[in-house]
């Protein structure tokens, strides 16, 4: 099987994957996120794991836009707990770091250690694992990057400041993506990540919320993306989580008639936030393919 992520060796895409798909699971690297929904749409990945949002750092939005446009469908999800740490070259001090190079979601991630050190110039880059990679390889003095502990034991870097990150309980969530028609039914499904739009007028939006709740469901998220060449009108992202299928076939059912369009992304298993042992690529890579 053949996973798409973004990100590169050390990343925490590449834990997560781990964390989902064990280690037989052969991983494509990708820069972008494009580039992720890309290889599943055309056939060069079997799934993708795709971030979503994070606990401190708030949505990515554009990977909602890519979720509306891409013929996918949620089949997935993982939370991660992410620790974020200052890595450096073996032998670097605070003193010693004038640069820090990170994704920009990890940088924002450890805001307030970071405004600490106002004299440090914040460079964001495409990946957290990519910069700690490029830091071993280049040798740069005086540059520092902020990424996970599985980045530095792959590329030999020293833990300058361990767990950097603002909040002790910072979590990515991931979803797992895959070509429709290729998906295994889900069993027992309990979660739904669904799309909408309703008319631009007051009150519509209400009435969505107010189905949603008195079917009984946990609206768990409610995120508004705007519309293309729609100023100031939005689509809208809801996860709904319910205890049976048949109160999502009800609520499917009545959602027509208080919007104007909607899509149902995925119906899937929610992930838990409780973890045992990580699978690192150390330990998978007996058994990668």
């Amino acid at each position: 099987m053949h996973v798409a992520i973004q990100g590169f060796q050390g990343s925490f895409h590449q834990v997560a994957a781990r964390q989902y798909f064990g280690a037989a699971a052969a991983l494509n690297f990708c820069a972008t996120f494009g580039e992720v929904v890309a290889q599943v749409a055309d056939g060069r990945a079997d799934a993708a794991l795709m971030a979503m949002e994070n606990s401190l750092a708030g949505s990515i939005l554009p990977n909602y836009l890519l979720l509306e446009r891409a013929d996918l469908t949620i089949t997935g999800e993982v939370y991660l707990p992410i620790h974020q740490h200052l890595l450096a070259l073996p032998g670097t001090t605070l003193a010693d770091v004038q640069a820090v190079h990170s994704h920009p979601m990890a940088l924002r991630q450890c805001g307030d250690f970071l405004a600490q050190h106002p004299h440090w110039q914040l460079v964001e880059t495409e990946d957290t694992g990519l910069s700690a990679q490029l830091l071993a390889e280049r040798q740069t003095p005086g540059v520092a990057v902020v990424a996970g502990a599985q980045a530095a034991a792959a590329f030999g870097l020293q833990l300058l400041a361990p767990a950097i990150h603002d909040d002790p309980h910072n979590y990515t969530r991931f979803l797992v993506l895959e070509r429709a028609p290729e998906a295994q039914p889900m069993t027992a499904p309990d979660k739904a990540s669904l799309y909408f739009y309703t008319s631009h007028a007051p009150g519509c939006l209400a009435q969505v919320l107010t189905l949603v709740a008195a079917h009984g469901f946990n609206l768990s998220k409610l995120q508004s993306c705007p519309r293309p060449s729609q100023p100031w009108h939005y689509g809208f992202h809801a996860d709904v989580e319910f205890d049976n299928p048949a109160q999502l076939a009800t609520l499917l059912h009545e959602l027509p008639h208080v919007t104007e369009e909607l899509r149902v992304l995925g119906t899937y298993q929610r992930g838990s936030m409780e973890f045992g042992e990580l699978v690192t690529e150390n330990k998978a890579s007996a058994g990668s393919i």
